[in-house]
């Protein structure tokens, strides 16, 4: 028993806990917040880079607006993050502001836990750090575990040419409510990277959390294009108007128009139109948070499942 007792001062929590939750997920409500002014952005934020860290949102708040997340059951607040005004996405009918995050911090923990709980994720992160470019600062990875309050679901996009085809998992995706638009950051060395920036359409399809492994497995064609639709591990189907291959037993497909692309940082910022959303069956979809607001969650007694 001390054994437990003692696990959580010598073991950070996960960075990130994968989830099993019925769409929409409605646990977390986000707002912008400046100059007295609040706006509710749930369904109106999204991730447009990982280097540096961007938030992409249809309101322009300002030059220094916080973005704050509650914990919709019990109302109290989770986390900020400060942000700082970029110059903003421009496309013919509209302009969507760009944010960097600046600063950030959570209340999931209490105290001393939090602070310490921080510091051994830090410590693990410097230990593994990838020697590649692009790996992120620890103190950035907090601010993005920020963001992921909100969870965030994890989709397979499909990438269908005569020359070219792909599926690969993201979650760096989500609605712009306000503009009408659907975005997804891609990291720029994708190999379907520029073939989605010529062909302009996807289909998304939102997976089943029982799924997880399969749909981590094919995380390493991110690299590599894949052979033949015949070599996956499950059934595809035509989507309903590009008749791009999409997973069979999806609970629901959603086909994407890309109309606008620009490289920001680390990540390309696809703009899209959802052109069709085919809702094929109920059930609880694969969503990634942040391993200390799984163990608020625990907490107050109502944690995600985990798959």
């Amino acid at each position: 028993m001390w054994k437990d007792w003692i696990r959580p001062f010598v073991r950070p929590l996960p960075q990130w806990s994968t989830v099993a939750i019925a769409p929409p997920s409605q646990a977390v409500t986000a707002t912008l917040r400046w100059d007295g002014k609040l706006v509710d952005v749930t369904a109106d934020h999204t991730v447009a880079a990982l280097k540096p860290l961007v938030i992409a949102t249809s309101v322009d708040a300002g030059p220094h607006p916080v973005l704050e997340y509650y914990d919709s059951a019990t109302g109290r607040w989770l986390g900020i993050l400060h942000l700082v005004r970029m110059a903003p996405v421009v496309t013919e009918n509209t302009s969507l502001a760009l944010y960097h995050v600046a600063a950030g911090e959570h209340r999931c923990l209490g105290w001393p836990r939090r602070p310490w709980n921080a510091w051994l994720q830090n410590r693990l992160m410097l230990k593994h750090q990838a020697p590649h470019h692009l790996a992120m600062e620890p103190a950035a990875v907090q601010q993005l575990m920020i963001a992921y309050l909100c969870p965030r679901p994890v989709v397979l996009v499909s990438v269908g040419t005569p020359g070219h085809q792909n599926i690969f998992p993201m979650d760096l995706i989500g609605p712009l409510e306000r503009s009408g638009y659907f975005s997804l950051a891609l990291r720029s060395t994708n190999v379907s990277q520029p073939i989605m920036r010529d062909v302009r359409r996807v289909a998304l399809s939102n997976v089943p959390a029982a799924m997880k492994a399969t749909v981590y497995k094919l995380s390493e064609h991110h690299k590599q294009p894949l052979p033949d639709w015949n070599a996956l591990p499950f059934p595809v189907r035509p989507s309903r108007e590009f008749g791009v291959p999409a997973v069979a037993g999806a609970l629901s497909i959603q086909e994407l128009s890309i109309v606008h692309s620009q490289e920001i940082g680390s990540h390309t910022f696809f703009l899209c139109r959802v052109m069709s959303d085919e809702q094929l069956v109920k059930g609880e979809q694969l969503h990634h948070t942040p391993g200390f607001y799984q163990a608020y969650r625990r907490r107050w007694g109502m944690p995600f499942a985990e798959v």
